[in-house]
């Protein structure tokens, strides 16, 4: 076919051949648009992503002065129950206050020195304590150290039974625990 053919033919079918051109155009547009479709799902993903968490950040963000002051209000708390690592006579103080609180006799109290390696803010301070008693007093004296000022850890405790002066059961209790406490 010459050109002057082509020519009468379009002369002859100008619809036709209009429409098959305008649809080579959308085929190439789509073609070429159709890799665009997939990264605008991908950046709407993740602007929604990014719009949600913002939006829990807004509703999660109420009261937050409150609970900032209440979480710090705690800090200090716990703050003040911690034990300093340093301070030997304040910290043998706390168990001859609790030798007089429960009318345990304390047998022997040792601080060790903590453990090197440890980490971070806060350090187990370590103790080798022997109370004698009766039972009721030396766990009376048990439950005041769990729940007392200190944050307290037992490692080992062992038990054992003597006879008082007096011809009574007594019982000792030596313990090897941590305090924790700052370096």
């Amino acid at each position: 076919m010459t050109s002057a053919d082509l020519i009468t033919v379009l002369k002859k079918h100008p619809i036709g051949f209009g429409c098959a051109l305008l649809s080579i155009v959308c085929g190439v547009l789509i073609y070429l648009r159709s890799g665009n479709i997939l990264e605008g799902q991908e950046e709407l993903e993740a602007r929604s992503a990014e719009a949600a968490n913002m939006v829990a950040n807004i509703r999660n963000s109420t009261n937050l002065s409150e609970q900032v002051a209440e979480v710090q209000a705690q800090a200090k708390e716990m703050e003040g129950r911690l034990m300093k690592a340093g301070q030997l006579a304040v910290n043998l103080q706390y168990f001859y206050k609790l030798e007089t609180e429960n009318e345990v006799k304390l047998v022997d109290v040792r601080q060790n020195t903590p453990s090197k390696n440890a980490k971070g803010m806060y350090v187990g301070v370590p103790f080798n304590v022997t109370v004698q008693g009766s039972f009721a007093q030396v766990m009376n004296f048990l439950n005041r150290l769990q729940h007392g000022r200190h944050f307290c850890r037992i490692n080992t405790a062992n038990f054992s039974k003597t006879t008082g002066s007096k011809g009574g059961t007594l019982i000792n209790l030596s313990l090897s625990l941590e305090l924790l406490g700052q370096p």
